[in-house]
């Protein structure tokens, strides 16, 4: 039989037997002509967040390798927004200038064979060269669910929050229109944030339930590290009836972390995706976001 190059491919970046000057020889190396879009979703329980790390034990690796399984070459995305161990993502957005020539449902279907179940690639675009999966969205969108419940979650464990108190609705939309607007968000920030500015805009936070299922959107410029799970832990403290709903902009003013309560759990935080220029055409909906409460 024929040999099949696409189950033995040649090592993925960071692996023996990849080198520029080979890549070079076989006319794969990047071309920012042909800079490619990719909307990602995933699930987050398995991996140590987005960023490469060392262990390889993240959505980027994963994806890379995949890549690069593809495309017989060594492929670097840049993504969106970097999500945290444990945090989902419907549409995170990654480009990268591709090294081959390949149709766009190609890239989607190719990669899709060498990636694990929880991650998958939804849809492929190509986009001018000047485009920045990061730099160029005009803002992001987050989504956290909660389930208010006096015992713990079984099947919605790792995809939602949980609180065994009360929550008041009102209070929290309440404290939350403390929020919305342009601000120092430096109370909601973590440690380690490399964010260069705390100043972000939040164009919204809009507050829903369900049922036992509460669900929290968010929509700004950019957000810091942490900064979700944060602005929950406050707005939980309110509608538990912990603090009261102007507490929150006193927070807010403080701008120092420890003014603000615990930094809330990944489970139930997803990266709905970023959103860009109309006339770029990037998908801002797939099917995941209509099986998502």
């Amino acid at each position: 039989m024929p040999e099949d190059r696409t189950a033995q491919p040649t090592p993925a970046a960071g692996l023996p037997g990849n080198d520029d000057a080979d890549d070079a020889a076989r006319g794969v190396l990047p071309d920012p002509a042909r800079r490619i879009a990719l909307g990602v979703g995933y699930r987050g329980s398995a991996y140590h967040g987005w960023q490469s790390q060392p262990d390889g034990c993240t959505v980027q690796d994963q994806l890379e390798l995949a890549l690069a399984r593809f495309a017989d070459a060594p492929i670097r995305t840049i993504c969106a927004g970097r999500t945290d161990a444990g945090v989902h993502a419907i549409n995170q957005v990654v480009h990268f200038d591709a090294p081959v020539v390949r149709e766009p449902f190609s890239w989607v279907r190719g990669s899709n064979r060498w990636l694990p179940p929880d991650i998958a690639v939804q849809w492929c675009r190509p986009v001018p060269p000047g485009f920045h999966a990061r730099n160029s969205a005009r803002g992001r969108r987050y989504r956290y669910l909660l389930i208010e419940s006096p015992v713990r979650p079984a099947l919605e464990a790792g995809l939602a929050g949980w609180v065994f108190r009360a929550l008041d609705g009102d209070a929290m939309r309440a404290a939350a229109a403390c929020l919305i607007g342009s601000h120092d968000f430096s109370s909601f920030r973590a440690a380690g944030c490399q964010a260069d500015s705390p100043v972000k805009t939040l164009r919204t936070i809009a507050i829903q339930r369900r049922g036992a299922c509460w669900r929290f959107d968010f929509d700004a410029s950019a957000f810091l590290h942490h900064m979700v799970r944060n602005i929950m832990g406050c707005l939980v403290a309110v509608g538990s009836g912990r603090q009261r709903p102007e507490w929150i902009a006193e927070v807010l003013a403080a701008r120092r972390r420890d003014a603000a309560a615990p930094t809330f759990g990944p489970e139930g935080l997803t990266f709905v995706g970023p959103y860009y220029d109309a006339a770029l055409a990037l998908p801002e909906h797939v099917p995941a976001m209509d099986w998502l409460p």
